[in-house]
Parts: C-alpha cells; sequence; structure tokens
C-alpha cells in the first residue's frame, strides 16, 4: 500500500510536467484526426445501417411506438446515433492507449528513471517488437472480451462493472509489460508482475473508471447525441490524460518495485557464501604453527 500510493501521488505530480504536456498533444492530435476522418466516411452508413436493423426487431418497434404515444417521438432519432457511439467507444478507447503507449510510455518510463533512479541498470529484457506483439495479443483478448460480455451491458449493474474491468485489464497488461521492457531483465519481470500483479490490477481497475467517465455522456441524453462533434474531441482528451496518468502510475510503481527488489537481492547475497569463505575476494586463513627447534630435534 505504501508503494502503491506513494507511485500514485508522484504520478499525480509528474502530469503537470511541460514535457508530459508537450507529449500528451501528438497522441490527442492524431486520435481526433483518425476519428473525424472515419465519421465522416462512415457515420452516415453506420447509423442507417443501425436504424434498419432496429427495424427489424419487433419488440425495439413497440418500445418506439409507445415513446411515440408518449409524446417522446424526438427520441427515436436518437437510438441509432447512440448504439454506433457505443459501439464505436470501445475502439476509441482501445485506440487511446495504443497511441499513449506507443508514443509516449518510453519517453515518460526515461523520464522517471532518469530524475528518480539515474543508477538504475537498463537489462533489456524485451526487444521493441516483443513489446509490439504483447499489446497487439492483450487488445485482441480485450476486444473479444468485449464483444462477449456486450450482452450483459444493458443489465446496469454490470454496466458499471465489466468495462472498467477489461480497461483495468489491458491498462495492466500493456503498461506494465512497456514499463519494465527496457529496464528489467525476463526474469525480473516475471517476479514482479506475478509479485504485484493485485496491485497492478487495482492501479488499472482505477484507470478503468476514470476511462469510463466519458462514456456516461452517452447514456445522458439527446442533447449530448447533438452535441457529439464537439464531445468526441472532449472524450479523447480525457481518455487520453488517463492513460498518461497510468502510464506515469505504472512507472513510479514499477520502477520503485525494481530497485527494492535489486537492492534486497543484493543484501541477502552475502548470506548464500560458504561460511569457511565470509569474504569472496579473501583468501583461506592458514594455520601458524610455532615449532621450536628442540622439538623439532
Amino acid at each position: 500500500m505504501r508503494l502503491l500510493m506513494d507511485s500514485f501521488w508522484r504520478a499525480l505530480a509528474y502530469c503537470l510536467y511541460p514535457r508530459v504536456i508537450a507529449l500528451s498533444v501528438l497522441p490527442l492530435v492524431l486520435m481526433v484526426g483518425a476519428v473525424f476522418a472515419l465519421a465522416y466516411l462512415f457515420w452516415d452508413g453506420a447509423v442507417q445501417a443501425v436504424t434498419q436493423w432496429l427495424q427489424a426487431w419487433e419488440l425495439v418497434n413497440l418500445v418506439l411506438n409507445w415513446l411515440d404515444g408518449a409524446g417522446l417521438g424526438a427520441l427515436r432519432s436518437v437510438f441509432a446515433p447512440l448504439i454506433v457511439l457505443v459501439m464505436a467507444t470501445p475502439l476509441i478507447v482501445v485506440s487511446s492507449l495504443l497511441f499513449v503507449a506507443l508514443f509516449m510510455t518510453p519517453a515518460m518510463v526515461d523520464l522517471v528513471a532518469r530524475r528518480r533512479f539515474p543508477t538504475l541498470e537498463p537489462k533489456k529484457g524485451a526487444s521493441w517488437w516483443r513489446g509490439v506483439a504483447w499489446s497487439l495479443g492483450s487488445t485482441a483478448l480485450a476486444l473479444l472480451a468485449i464483444i462477449v460480455s456486450m450482452p450483459f451491458w444493458l443489465i446496469p449493474p454490470l454496466l458499471m462493472v465489466l468495462p472498467p474491468l477489461i480497461w483495468g485489464w489491458l491498462s495492466y497488461r500493456v503498461f506494465a509489460f512497456d514499463t519494465l521492457a527496457e529496464h528489467a531483465s525476463t526474469q525480473e519481470r516475471t517476479n514482479l508482475m506475478q509479485k504485484h500483479r493485485y496491485s497492478l490490477l487495482a492501479i488499472g481497475v482505477v484507470t478503468g473508471y476514470l476511462g469510463a467517465a466519458p462514456s456516461l455522456l452517452w447514456a445522458s441524453g439527446a442533447m449530448f447525441i447533438a452535441m457529439a462533434p464537439l464531445l468526441v474531441p472532449l472524450a479523447i482528451w480525457i481518455y487520453t490524460l488517463v492513460f498518461v496518468f497510468a502510464s506515469l502510475w505504472f512507472a513510479h510503481f514499477l520502477l520503485a518495485a525494481l530497485t527494492e527488489m535489486r537492492q534486497a537481492q543484493q543484501h541477502a547475497a552475502p548470506s548464500t557464501l560458504s561460511p569457511l569463505f565470509p569474504n569472496p575476494t579473501a583468501t583461506p586463513r592458514r594455520e601458524v604453527v610455532d615449532v621450536s627447534a628442540k622439538e623439532v630435534l
């Protein structure tokens, strides 16, 4: 808990660094540009396809007719755009996480290492392509979990539990690996991720709940759907800041844990030596026997 809270406050402070703020601009610009380009190309077609899909469901038609009878017919035009936004949100979240991991995490880990742990030896336990493969594999599993769990999102209590857990697990997998790829050996990375598994997952779940906040906008009413062109960039900015904070939190936590583990190993090393040779550089002591000339004769 001490390490968890210490790294939390340090991550918050580092979010105010000019370099961190400047680095966050690139993922934000790339994400906003990509979202608007995709919306320009596919938004109308996606809304039309969802509208036709909804019209094919008798139960949905009963609900829409009931809304018309209750004087809420204006909400009919909201359902299809709302569903498109809900379906696009997981892709936006995952893309924001990957952009931050790709463009920011290595620089932020280097910043934390230089300022707090200048003597920490980089052991380069994972190459760049292994990090990319790990991130893509974890992302594929997270997207599969989202697809499988989406029907349960219609149950209000599960809607507040399942998405943050999925985002948290994905954040834990991606940011923990990227943080330790440069400075820890393969064995050290495995040991740390096993030893601090629950703490790292807790960091990820907190990040997941923070990242779920923008998604509540789409469930708040038709006004927010109409303001989507303005709110989507705001949501992307919030996602970016959340994942920047998460990356710094993982960096502070894991680099401190790695330093403590190496120090503990150094202190424990002398006790593993043989008692006859307490100092590895010393030679065995020879007993000197004083033999008098009389005894020799």
